[in-house]
């Protein structure tokens, strides 16, 4: 079985994240990187320092309920249990990855804030837990890079020539 390693309650956690970074066409290894990070539960709500709040599993701040809001997505949505949060999640870092500026990994830790220390901090530890789940990803289930095989006919034929 492909969770034998991992406990139970974390297999929505890992469904969810793949469902949605498929879904949303974002690495799988980095919403599974973020899901880790975050680590919320579904109905959960912390207060942060400046009177914010974190919700449910993906620990949405509230300051983005508003641009959710414009959707008809409310914090009960955000909150909820089940995949539905993870979608928003991949979504989110869909546009991060797509709009923002800087490299990828900046890009996505833009998830937990744009300023630059609060962002150098996430993202340092994004990119860790990222390559653990790489790695986990690329040992139970077969990928291919379809975007750099298809654009990049030299490195198709390399590969092919480097796999005789």
């Amino acid at each position: 079985m492909i969770f034998a390693d991992l406990p139970p309650q974390l297999h929505e956690r890992v469904i969810c994240s793949i469902s949605a970074a498929v879904k949303y066409e974002v690495p799988a290894n980095i919403v599974l990187a973020v899901a880790e990070k975050e680590a919320g539960k579904p109905g959960q709500w912390v207060r942060n320092s400046n009177g914010t709040h974190d919700v449910g599993a993906m620990q949405f701040n509230t300051l983005y309920l508003a641009d959710l809001g414009r959707y008809g997505i409310t914090a009960g949505d955000v909150a909820q249990a089940g995949c539905y949060p993870f979608d928003l999640a991949a979504w989110r870092l869909r546009q991060h990855i797509r709009k923002d500026s800087g490299d990828l990994w900046t890009k996505a830790a833009n998830y937990h804030s744009r300023t630059p220390r609060y962002n150098a901090v996430y993202r340092s530890d994004l990119m860790r837990r990222a390559a653990r789940w790489a790695d986990w990803l690329e040992a139970r289930f077969v990928t291919r890079e379809v975007g750099r095989v298809a654009a990049d006919g030299a490195a198709v034929r390399q590969h092919l020539e480097a796999g005789r």
